[in-house]
């Protein structure tokens, strides 16, 4: 395919193309030519993406596409200005569909091709490199042809790549390497999922957890039901049977609230959801902080809900570990939740089917918030979600984005501010924050993000790679998943990219220094 400038070198023999479809920018008009436009929309709503060029106002849904958004005053070199009911977008082939966001579009011309002088002849607004030529109407106004390609290049050279051909293959990942020593760890710890009923903490095992969603507002009644079920929602097309943890502890029933979550279980015969004050922590505890329910308290031959008990925080802290199976035990609660079921075979056959991992055609993330944005990773990845301390301990001459060190029972804890790492500004300090522990390199690292929203299944099908919008950000956000019937974009975080190798080994030499020079003092605890 020729490129605009090859076209504006061509005679009117082998330009066959005369249409443009003009904008304005700063009181100046512009044009593309028609052929490269794809369509032309309003501002849509974006999300912002880190690590990427500084034109790219973030990415948007269209019609279930990913769009990239740029905006072309940055592009330009223009001042920029605010966006009002007039912006439009227009949506050029750029390898992928990428928008340009424009003041104003004011017509699609035919033009005469002889009437096109070369951009070299006349003074530009914009920077002369991005220009083809210059249109000039008998009134003697001028617009602006604009070089589709070289726009793109100058700010996104990977899409150039791939439309030219020049980059064959998507950006090199390196893969996850996972230690040997780290391949048994999973026996010598539990995973677990807490939250909180009426103050007190309490957690299912990972493994009996499928996900984790916000609440509704409600959820839609049974005339006649029983009294264990609340209702029903709509999970993703399936109808889900949600019961109350309060009414299965016996305890008031409260109106739902956006800080509720229902965690979607796994019991024997189906899937059940169960309405949760609120999530706090993914926790994986060694099986030596882990102990049996005292027979006294679980009363001689009776079974409780309560499995164990986690002793953390050096007994400060107990977290009772729950089974939901004994949950609902009661043959009552299994016709009740059965009774709702009737009708879906295919979520029974489902789990059937996917009972090696329980997750099919589905991918397990844990999402969590930078500012106004989602982002997520492999729920694999996360050795556990703890708060964050109130005092770190500062590492002099460190990467700027390390906020210090803690110690994670007994083990020191390199922490990095995300928001510092993926190029966004700091914040301040909040009880919503939490420190995400994954191991990269062999070396647990804690991220400090600004909330954990929950543990999201997502189907593979709504998952598809990330722009490759710059070289960084393609490494580190490798994919996105595209939620429109949510008006959600998760963006995918490929975690063994977070730190580069060199980074990444200066943490690990830096716990061993401190482990060495601090063998008999007390680091600050979690």
């Amino acid at each position: 395919m020729d490129t605009d400038e090859d076209l504006a070198a061509a005679g009117p023999e082998e330009n066959d193309s005369a249409d443009y479809v003009t904008f304005t920018m700063a009181g100046e008009r512009y044009a593309f030519p028609m052929r490269r436009v794809q369509e032309i929309i309003r501002m849509p709503s974006v999300v912002k993406v880190p690590l990427g060029p500084p034109s790219l106002e973030g990415l948007a849904n269209l019609r279930g596409r990913v769009l990239p958004v740029v905006n072309l005053r940055t592009c330009c070199g223009m001042p920029q200005a605010e966006h009002d009911e007039q912006t439009r977008v227009i949506v050029v082939d750029g390898g992928v569909p990428l928008g340009f966001v424009v003041d104003l579009v004011a017509s699609v011309v035919s033009i005469d091709p002889q009437s096109m002088e070369a951009a070299e002849s006349v003074q530009a607004t914009v920077r002369s490199d991005v220009l083809v030529g210059v249109i000039k109407d008998d009134d003697g106004a001028m617009t602006t042809v604009l070089d589709v390609d070289r726009l793109i290049g100058s700010q996104f050279s990977r899409l150039t790549d791939k439309r030219f051909g020049r980059d064959g293959s998507a950006t090199a990942r390196m893969p996850a390497e996972v230690e040997d020593d780290l391949d048994g760890e999973s026996d010598d710890t539990l995973e677990l999922v807490s939250f909180a009923v009426e103050g007190q903490e309490y957690a299912l095992p990972i493994d009996q957890v499928q996900e984790i969603v916000q609440a509704p507002e409600s959820v839609s009644h049974i005339p006649n039901a029983g009294n264990r079920v609340l209702g029903v929602i709509d999970l993703r097309g399936r109808l889900l049977p949600v019961v109350s943890m309060r009414r299965v502890f016996g305890l008031p029933v409260t109106p739902l609230e956006p800080q509720n979550r229902i965690v979607v279980c796994s019991i024997d015969g189906g899937v059940v959801g169960v309405v949760m004050d609120t999530v706090r922590e993914v926790l994986r505890v060694p099986h030596q902080l882990v102990a049996p329910l005292p027979p006294v308290v679980a009363g001689e031959g009776r079974k409780t809900e309560v499995e164990s008990v986690c002793r953390l925080e050096d007994g400060r802290r107990l977290v009772s570990v729950l089974n939901v199976n004994r949950m609902f035990d009661s043959p009552e609660v299994r016709d009740e939740i059965a009774e709702y079921q009737e009708d879906q075979p295919e979520m029974i056959e489902e789990r059937g089917r996917d009972a090696d991992d329980g997750r099919g055609d589905e991918e397990l993330f844990v999402v969590f918030r930078l500012d106004d944005e989602e982002y997520a990773v492999d729920v694999d990845t996360v050795q556990e979600i703890i708060r964050v301390p109130e005092a770190l301990i500062r590492v002099p001459k460190s990467y700027d984005f390390v906020e210090g060190l803690v110690n994670l029972r007994g083990t020191v804890l390199p922490v990095v501010d995300l928001r510092t790492r993926l190029g966004l500004g700091r914040t301040e300090r909040d009880e919503r924050q939490r420190i995400v522990v994954l191991i990269i390199g062999g070396v647990r690292t804690g991220f400090i993000v600004d909330s954990v929203a929950e543990v999201a299944r997502v189907g593979r099908n709504v998952l598809e790679p990330a722009p490759e919008l710059s070289a960084e950000q393609a490494r580190v956000v490798s994919r996105v998943a595209n939620l429109p019937d949510q008006q959600r974009m998760l963006l995918l975080v490929q975690v063994d990219q977070l730190l580069a190798a060199n980074q990444a080994a200066d943490a690990a030499e830096l716990c061993e220094t401190v482990c060495e020079t601090a063998a008999d003092e007390a680091l600050v605890g979690v």
